[in-house]
């Protein structure tokens, strides 16, 4: 039996397998910040608040003086933020913050409703403000999707890294975001998680592999759902398949995959888990199991703001000198 179901391109969002939702992956080459935490630049001819063509090399999003995204509520699901390039500033409204990038990973589960806002603060005034974010929204299950809201911190230093090598000696970098390989596990999810049962085999990496490269991927269960998502280089090969960049690769997890990789050096993003096999239903940033509970939703949130908004302005950020840190709603804060 072949391990590759389905090959095809990646769209924006990218396209994801129960009990994933979607991937948003965002790149952006921001130029030099202008001290305030915006861009150098100017902002002329770009749709601000809703600025997402690619101008320049990069976008506003829905941010009109910083780029990113102010104020919006979630329900329902979990946000997995990896953010492999440059800094995002959090604020929500449990009254929560932080500033964590270069590596880290936020981990919130939006349970019963929760309003956030992710800033793109750009530091770097004598020089370009690279950066590069992926965004996976995990589903909850019915018995989880009205748990309380919840974030956690996957600082970079704590985040397993692998260096695996093949019989040819190039090497292949695996980030562990959730779950078990190799002998590794990762650090551990945020507690109401379809991740945190370990017998959902959620799997969570990016993937770096060296030139001419050879990996072979191990088998999971049978029932497992995962895709890789081939996001920069050329080409890779698997089972006879050329596969250029920005292709998904849909997998048979039963089955072992070799990825042989060309010239270049390539980038993937693995998503792996147990489906959860219920009704989804989704409305913006809510996602439930019926019309009749998206309705609720909405309804809860134009009363309750889902507890309003603790800060000086929907699109907050911090001081420029704040280093990388997370405000938890205890009032613990922990800075790296």
């Amino acid at each position: 039996m072949s391990a590759i179901i389905k090959i095809k391109p990646l769209g924006f969002p990218w396209e994801t397998s129960d009990p994933f939702l979607f991937c948003a992956y965002h790149e952006d080459q921001y130029p030099k910040g202008n001290g305030k935490l915006g861009p150098n630049a100017s902002l002329e001819g770009r749709n601000l608040g809703q600025d997402f063509i690619l101008k320049d090399g990069w976008r506003m999003y829905h941010g009109t003086k910083v780029p990113g995204f102010p104020a919006h509520p979630h329900r329902g699901f979990e946000t997995v933020t990896i953010v492999q390039k440059g800094l995002v500033d959090h604020s929500d409204s449990l009254g929560a913050a932080g500033r964590f990038g270069n590596g880290d990973v936020q981990w919130m589960t939006a349970g019963k409703g929760v309003q956030h806002s992710e800033m793109f603060p750009l530091l770097n005034t004598e020089k370009e403000n690279p950066f590069l974010l992926f965004q996976i929204w995990l589903n909850l299950p019915r018995d989880k999707k009205m748990v309380a809201p919840h974030f956690k911190m996957l600082w970079n230093e704590e985040i397993p890294i692998l260096f695996l090598k093949d019989d040819n000696k190039n090497t292949i970098e695996i980030n562990l975001i959730a779950g078990k390989t190799e002998g590794k596990t990762s650090p551990t999810p945020a507690p109401d998680s379809w991740a945190a049962d370990p017998n959902n085999e959620v799997l969570i990496w990016t993937m770096k592999m060296d030139p001419n490269a050879i990996y072979h991927l191990p088998k999971a269960s049978e029932g497992i759902n995962r895709s890789l998502y081939f996001f920069k280089g050329d080409e890779i090969n698997a089972e006879g398949y050329s596969i250029p960049v920005n292709h998904e690769i849909i997998l048979n997890a039963g089955q072992e995959l070799s990825l042989s990789n060309s010239s270049t050096e390539a980038h993937l993003l693995m998503l792996q888990g147990r489906p959860i096999n219920e009704p989804v239903v989704k409305h913006g940033p809510f996602v439930m199991n019926s019309q009749t509970e998206i309705r609720e939703a909405i309804n809860e949130y134009q009363q309750t703001e889902f507890g309003g908004w603790p800060w000086p302005s929907h699109d907050h950020v911090h001081e420029h000198t704040k280093g990388r840190f997370a405000l938890f709603p205890d009032g613990k804060e922990i800075s790296k």
